[in-house]
């Protein structure tokens, strides 16, 4: 995404196929450290790792990066994304319109903020749409990470899942519909505009919902009392790559698929949370891989603009959210600390952005406002999450001590 070939440090250290494992290694450590010593997220220190390591800072990592790599990262992000799916209660929704109606606002309200805040700093027009429309979303890879890591549960859990998955909803639409435009204004084809937007969600969407049909029906032909694990890894895996093969949208489908095996009503409490060793380790090249795509210089560029959205973002979706709070069935400072857990970003953005250049259209990738963004919110993204359930007292620790 936000890379340049700059190969300094590459060129005397020899790292060659073993980088990306010693990187790996490298952050894993780095990450059980800062858990154990610092009680901080482990993929807050992925991330600074990938991000040191990165070919525009260290070089440690080549550029490009390793096809495997990247599709390692959207393996990664299709099995979070289907869990991710997997938790949401359709009739949640249904049962409590407030809801929807809190996430509608606090996307339409970053939406707008963040636009007037791009546009007074004199970003063009279509920039200024793109970081709009990016940061409405909240990332569900670092999420779901968290709330697996800490174990937490409670109302406020719930909730910044079911926000952050309408939200994300709602920011891939009017990203693709962003897209369109910018495909019709390059290429004058209306065809291949409706491609890039529209035939590419609905693809992608008819493609989860077919998997979440074909693999449960698959599990129960094959009866019997067996972890279903194993089926949907496999499950997700052909589907990110058929996905990725027609040039569709991993993201879309993976969400579909999980959404689907939920309604199904098909018991996934066997398998372990995350995928288990499995979900970590490709969770760790995830993280490693996201933070290693943000161009550093580009990203100091325009740390200040940067740092002022986030703080816009963040004030836009807390204030949304604790506006509907008690008409949505909870109190003011739980609307707010849920407004505050909705705060990481970053590797919903940067896949969506490299599945967007798979495609072959070519945004601005590196502009310095969104990597800004993206840097700040992936390095502090899931530690501000991690102090939103604490306060709410929906860590173990808390609620024993409660």
């Amino acid at each position: 995404m936000f890379e340049t070939d700059t190969g300094r440090w590459v060129d005397w250290l020899p790292l060659g196929d073993l980088a990306w494992p010693l990187v790996l290694l490298l952050a894993w450590l780095a990450g059980e450290w800062a858990y154990r010593a610092l009680r901080l997220p482990r993929i807050c220190v992925y991330a600074l790792v990938g991000f040191v390591a990165a070919p525009t800072q260290l070089g440690w990592l080549p550029a490009p990066a390793p096809a495997l790599a990247l599709y390692g990262a959207n393996l990664a992000f299709g099995l979070i994304l289907f869990e991710f799916g997997y938790r949401i209660n359709l009739r949640w929704f249904w049962r409590n319109p407030w809801l929807v109606a809190a996430g509608l606002l606090e996307s339409l309200l970053t939406l707008l903020a963040v636009l007037s805040l791009a546009r007074l700093f004199g970003l063009a027009d279509l920039d200024a749409w793109l970081v709009a429309v990016l940061a409405m979303a909240s990332s569900p890879a670092a999420i779901l990470r968290v709330i697996h890591e800490r174990q937490s549960a409670g109302q406020i859990t719930e909730r910044v899942l079911h926000l952050a998955a309408l939200n994300c909803v709602l920011a891939v639409l009017a990203f693709k519909l962003l897209l369109g435009q910018f495909v019709f204004q390059q290429s004058g084809n209306l065809l291949q505009a409706l491609y890039a937007s529209s035939v590419v969600v609905m693809g992608s969407a008819l493609l989860g919902l077919a998997a979440g049909a074909l693999v449960p029906g698959l599990l129960r032909l094959l009866g019997g009392d067996r972890d279903c694990t194993p089926l949907f890894v496999l499950g997700v895996t052909l589907l990110v790559a058929l996905t990725y093969s027609l040039r569709l949208s991993p993201i879309v489908a993976a969400l579909a698929f999980g959404l689907t095996v939920r309604q199904q009503g098909i018991v996934f409490g066997r398998a372990q949370r995350g995928f288990g060793a499995l979900g970590e380790l490709l969770s760790l090249l995830l993280f490693i891989f996201i933070a290693s795509r943000i161009d550093g210089p580009a990203a100091m560029a325009g740390l200040g603009l940067g740092i002022a959205l986030v703080l816009v973002r963040l004030l836009a979706k807390a204030g949304a959210v604790a506006l509907l709070a008690r008409p949505s069935g909870t109190t003011v400072r739980k609307g707010l600390l849920t407004g505050l857990a909705l705060t990481p970003l970053s590797a919903f953005v940067i896949l969506l952005l490299e599945q967007t250049r798979h495609m072959g259209v070519a945004l601005n990738f590196a502009l310095p406002a969104l990597a800004a963004m993206v840097l700040v919110l992936e390095l502090l993204g899931p530690a501000v999450l991690q102090l939103a359930l604490r306060l709410g007292g929906e860590l173990p620790d808390e609620r024993k001590g409660g």
